[in-house]
């Protein structure tokens, strides 16, 4: 087996363990033992129930701020260390994040947990993408970016299927306690195997380990074009990963409501799919490159067929149909997961080896203060309206990510550095 489909295979390893840490507490919420803990009262009535979501968008909004600034220093020391002590510093970091949620004993600490596990995610998708532009040649890149990208569904579905079980069975702390001992076994893996190529690709530059300063690179229209397809659209993939439990289990429109006990089925089915559609997009636009399309032409076609295929989502908090509602969400989340694996390419269309890091720390940062955003605002608007105007946006963010890149980039040249 080639060298590097080891790499790309410890990278979806990586994105998987890395899910799996961030969801739990998404299905721990529908814990009512844990709803006291948080709300520092037994009694669970109506207005409790709403202090809750409010106070969890505050927790989601703590964790994306962390995230954010994370991005940025990841980016930055992933440049300068290189990947492999930039990763495993990154791992051992959302690690000891994970582990502390086992312990908090109320919102202040769960809001301090976060905080932990949010900094060091942030440096998952900055290592992982300087890692396939140093393995993989440029037209290759977009497939195996889907393919590690994948690793985010597998995360979550093993979470919905391990997480409700260990909190029904053993309480909620035990759930966050062996959960969090994953990345414990990713940071050995990585550390025994990893090793940097050396060898530059063919028809590339060499491969060079200057770094750029991010100030120049905040000058370049690539960069804001790196930024902006992240900035709409992150923040719906963290609404999905998020509130959806609670969707499913308070909408007020389905006759049919999920608990711990069956939630796990629905979420298989999304993102099932949705690996799918990691895989999918993402093979696509190296295929066609490989038929001799442009780069540009491929990889904005294909970024166009992902926001059409999120449009129908508007109609899911409108229907009656649990299954419905599903089918609508699966295709989304599919679609913005081949999304993503296009929009991670783009610094490494855009941008010399040398940048990648940064580039793609400084658009996270972008993608993830747009999930600060709608995290501060989401716990308010569905306690006091409800899920539609968050649907209706999500149903419309690509096209208008879509838009700016295309407007930022120009003629979709790389970036003289």
């Amino acid at each position: 087996m080639n060298y590097k489909w080891k790499i790309l295979a410890l990278l979806f390893v990586g994105t998987t363990i890395n899910y799996v840490d961030r969801n739990v507490l998404s299905f721990v919420m529908l814990d009512d033992e844990f709803k006291r803990m948080i709300l520092g009262t037994d009694v669970l009535d109506e207005a409790a129930k709403g202090q809750f979501k409010v106070w969890m968008g505050y927790v989601d909004a703590a964790f994306k701020f962390a995230y954010t600034l994370g991005f940025l220093l990841a980016g930055w020391f992933i440049d300068k260390v290189g990947v492999r002590k930039g990763f495993a510093a990154c791992i051992a970091v959302w690690s000891a994040g994970a582990l502390v949620h086992t312990f908090v004993g109320g919102f202040k600490g769960l809001v301090g947990a976060r905080g932990i596990l949010g900094v060091g995610e942030s440096g998952i998708f900055p290592a992982s993408i300087k890692t396939v532009a140093e393995w993989f040649p440029k037209a290759e890149r977009s497939f195996a970016t889907g393919i590690f990208n994948a690793g985010t569904n597998t995360g979550i579905i093993l979470t919905a299927l391990l997480v409700p079980p260990m909190v029904l069975g053993w309480g909620w702390r035990a759930s966050f306690l062996l959960t969090g001992m994953l990345g414990l076994l990713l940071l050995l893996l990585w550390w025994r195997f990893y090793k940097r190529n050396e060898v530059p690709h063919p028809g590339e530059a060499p491969f060079s380990h200057e770094r750029m300063p991010w100030g120049k690179l905040l000058l370049y229209r690539q960069t804001w074009a790196c930024a902006a397809a992240k900035f709409f659209t992150d923040q719906i993939w963290w609404f999905y990963l998020v509130w959806l439990p609670t969707f499913f289990n308070e909408n007020q429109r389905f006759s049919e409501k999920l608990d711990l006990k069956n939630i796990g089925l629905p979420f298989l089915a999304i993102y099932l799919i949705s690996d799918l559609g990691s895989v999918f997009f993402g093979w696509l636009a190296t295929f066609l490159i490989k038929k001799g399309w442009e780069l540009p032409k491929a990889r904005k076609l294909t970024m166009l067929l992902c926001a059409l295929c999120v449009v129908p989502i508007f109609t899911a908090a409108t229907t009656n149909n649990i299954w419905l509602a599903v089918g609508l969400i699966s295709l989304a989340a599919a679609a913005h997961q081949g999304w993503s694996a296009n929009a991670y390419t783009l610094a490494s269309d855009l941008f010399p080896q040398k940048a990648i890091g940064s580039v793609v720390g400084i658009a996270g940062m972008f993608g993830s203060l747009g999930g600060v955003i709608l995290a501060a605002v989401s716990g308010l608007v569905i306690s006091r309206v409800g899920y539609e105007p968050l649907f209706v946006w999500a149903a419309s963010a690509y096209l208008v990510g879509l838009l700016a890149v295309h407007l930022l980039a120009g003629r979709y040249e790389q970036a003289r550095v």
